[in-house]
């Protein structure tokens, strides 16, 4: 924060929240009904400065670096405050946008003066559960069986058994199709594969369902009175956003479709669901978001010194960000200096460096410009 001169300040608080919003409308003949619905899943705000007549009252108060309260008045120069959040030890649904409806994880800096309009800054953060190790029921094989009878220009049947290695896939892993097709028919079949997405909107009652596919792919076509059993691999493109399972308003689900390809009939499918899982990261990895076992060290020592608004790189799917340490104590630096110069407290920042703290560090874009008094 930039002032021009001393200022006395009244507020000067960040908050950080999550929550999921629909939206949608439809039409009955001249009748337009709005369908909406939210879920908050939570909502926190500190307090670096406050008036002492609106103190207490369940507001959080943060200090400076040696325990003391910030002071209200503000010399002239810049003023970096640094900060963290915990976040509740709970898995919230992943960051999504979607066409009518969104999951949002969002920090807000708010700044009020005395016969001032109060000055606001917001930037939105991606946020990636933790990848635990999957439950069983996801490692487990699926398996599923077809049968046809042809009719009119086809006579004969085909059937085909179906099975993949597990339900639970992470992000670029490789999705295995084993089809064992026996082709009875008096026609060539071709299988075909298919990934797609399902998008459920919820709100009053009605779904919202948008689909959209993925990727597709096929395999050579089988002779008629043969039997063949065919190995696909499916590459899980690495942009896809993780699976949304547990948002009381909004699904994000996939399907693999396999089905045989023969003319002049309804062709015969299978469907198997897929869960798309948070990548799991390298060591010392910059990529996703997630909360860390209370105890865990959450400062180096010394304290380093970092940049204003810095947010981690993105990482596939847009799952990437930062969330609070584990700890429970939250910092600040304030160091005045001249207009236009760093602080103290401030350095360049170098895009190639790592982060100065672990990669769950969130830091706000505090206003820029100049507070005139």
């Amino acid at each position: 924060m930039d002032v021009a001169k001393e200022t006395q300040i009244q507020s000067l608080s960040v908050k950080i929240k999550g929550k999921a919003e629909v939206c949608w409308s439809e039409h009955y003949g001249q009748t337009t009904v709005v369908y909406s619905d939210k879920e908050k899943f939570y909502s926190m705000k500190r307090f670096f400065i406050l008036e002492e007549k609106t103190q207490g009252n369940g507001h959080e108060m943060l200090n400076d670096p040696s325990g003391r309260p910030y002071s209200s008045v503000v010399a002239s120069g810049r003023h970096v405050y640094l900060f963290a959040f915990q976040l509740p030890q709970q898995h919230f649904p992943p960051s999504f946008k979607g066409s009518v409806g969104k999951i949002v994880y969002s920090l807000e800096a708010k700044l009020e003066r005395a016969m001032r309009i109060s000055t606001k800054d917001k930037a939105e953060f991606h946020y990636a559960p933790k990848p635990d190790l999957p439950g069983p029921e996801l490692m487990a094989p699926q398996y599923g069986t077809k049968d046809k009878q042809m009719k009119l220009f086809t006579s004969g049947s085909v059937s085909m058994n179906i099975n993949t290695e597990k339900m639970g896939y992470y992000l670029g892993e490789g999705l295995k199709v084993l089809a064992e097709v026996q082709n009875n028919s008096s026609r060539s079949v071709k299988p075909k594969y298919c990934l797609y997405e399902k998008h459920s909107f919820l709100a009053k009652g009605k779904r919202r369902l948008h689909t959209h596919n993925i990727l597709k792919d096929e395999g050579e076509p089988i002779e008629p009175n043969s039997k063949k059993t065919v190995t696909k691999l499916l590459s899980i493109p690495p942009s896809l956003t993780i699976s949304v399972l547990n948002c009381r308003i909004l699904k994000v689900e996939y399907r693999l479709r396999v089905y045989l390809n023969v003319p002049y009939t309804s062709d015969p499918e299978i469907k198997f669901p897929v869960v798309i899982l948070p990548p799991q990261p390298a060591k010392n990895s910059d990529f996703g978001i997630w909360n860390q076992p209370p105890g865990s060290n959450m400062y180096p020592n010394p304290l380093p010194i970092v940049p204003l608004n810095v947010v981690g790189p993105s990482g596939p799917s847009g799952a990437s960000g930062y969330s609070g340490p584990p700890d429970a104590q939250f910092g600040a630096h304030s160091s005045p200096a001249p207009p236009g110069q760093l602080g103290p407290f401030s350095q360049q920042f170098d895009p190639s460096a790592p982060p100065p703290y672990q990669d769950y560090q969130l830091y706000p874009k505090l206003p820029d410009h100049p507070e005139k008094s």
